[in-house]
């Protein structure tokens, strides 16, 4: 099992939790980002690069997902499609996805795309707090936990 991160938009600190967690339980973390990123140095943890473009980050982690594999991710068609390959996927504020909620979660998403394309104001995502980084370290590390069974 290896742990892929959708990198560009991954908040610092989550990045930062999953840097402590690879290490712990010694399992690979492969950051994908479309530009250079900081990384520890340590066997565990790599960036793997991937040109500019639409989604370029998130086809690279699908083609090489295996099943039991873990992504990073708040993007709903990416989490969709990892589900899709039996992988898992977790967002930066701690929800999983699964094949019960991505496709209502995915259905909503392109809802409210298809409201701000007409113009409607719809805001954005509530900010980013340290309750999420907790639920978010929790989960992993239940994950993490069950993994090693």
């Amino acid at each position: 099992m290896q742990i892929w991160v959708d990198a560009d938009a991954c908040p610092g600190v989550i990045k930062d939790i999953l840097f402590r967690a690879a290490e712990r339980a010694q399992v690979h973390l492969i950051l994908v980002a479309n530009k250079a990123l900081s990384t520890p140095r340590s066997p565990f943890i790599r960036l793997v690069q991937v040109p500019h473009g639409f989604d370029v980050a998130d086809q690279h982690i699908v083609s090489v997902l295996e099943p039991g594999d873990l992504v990073i991710t708040a993007d709903i068609p990416l989490a969709a499609a990892v589900v899709e390959k039996d992988g898992f996927a977790l967002n930066p504020r701690g929800e999983f996805y699964s094949r019960e909620n991505v496709r209502e979660l995915l259905d909503l998403r392109n809802f409210i795309e298809n409201l701000r394309s007409s113009g409607v104001e719809t805001g954005g995502p509530s900010t980013f707090s340290k309750n999420d980084r907790q639920a978010f370290a929790n989960q992993l590390d239940r994950f993490l936990a069950r993994q090693k069974r």
